[in-house]
């Protein structure tokens, strides 16, 4: 169980990943955190239980009149 004040979120809660890492392993791309899930630097993770989540990076938007389709063009 996590000994920080105020506790770290479980393994099964929304915000698990906001837990505080214990060990990390940069040269691998892999972080433990207090509530026992792994992280790795492409966002995946390996849940206590086993269960693996998927990386899920954010989707990169072009910015508004950067991006040739987003233009709106006088005719």
């Amino acid at each position: 169980m996590c000994q920080h004040s105020p506790a770290c979120p479980t393994s099964d809660a929304v915000d698990h990943d906001a837990a505080r890492v214990l060990t990390t392993h940069p040269e691998q791309g892999w972080s433990l955190l207090c509530n026992g899930v792994v992280v790795f630097e492409d966002t995946g993770e390996i849940l206590p239980d086993g269960s693996a989540v998927a990386p899920h990076r954010p989707v990169p938007r072009p910015r508004c009149g950067r991006h040739e389709s987003l233009r709106v063009h006088a005719a």
